[in-house]
């Protein structure tokens, strides 16, 4: 699915991203580099958030940079270790205060866990729907998401 596509199945389905109207955007917000890489950021948010394995906010950074690590060709086998990077983690804070505010996502207040609202699964299946590459690099970050918690598991680090 491209990009044409996306927009006119959303609207198609009358999908909205109704945003609050006391949200204000600090000037600082978005930069050129970091506006390119937010829809990917996010959806792969969308992805690990909307099973029944919910990701930690905490941890949520370094889970991003886990999957497209391991689903990125030009970081598979890298030595660069992109899921400790401050500037992703950065980014990805952006990409999910972008998600809280237009209710895509939930961060539960006691738990710290974070869960896609209906919203935000009906965009990330719009998105997915098909068999383009966003569809297919989607995808396979939610099987990097579920090797890694299955790895956490067998190492006794997942309650």
């Amino acid at each position: 699915m491209n990009a044409t596509e996306f927009f006119a199945e959303a609207k198609k389905l009358n999908i909205r991203l109704d945003l609050p109207a006391d949200l204000s955007i600090p000037a600082h917000s978005l930069s050129n580099e970091a506006l390119f890489q937010l829809p990917l950021l996010a959806m792969t948010i969308l992805a690990i958030s909307k099973g029944s394995a919910k990701p930690l906010l905490p941890e949520v950074g370094q889970l991003v940079g886990e999957c497209l690590e391991r689903t990125v060709a030009g970081f598979k086998g890298s030595s660069q270790d992109i899921g400790w990077s401050g500037n992703l983690r950065i980014r990805t804070i952006k990409a999910l205060t972008f998600l809280e505010a237009t209710r895509q996502i939930a961060v539960d207040k006691h738990t710290r866990r974070i869960t896609a609202t209906e919203l935000g699964k009906k965009v990330y299946q719009t998105a997915i729907a098909g068999d383009g590459p966003l569809a297919m690099s989607m995808k396979t970050i939610e099987i990097s998401y579920q090797y890694i918690r299955d790895e956490a598991r067998i190492r006794g680090e997942v309650n």
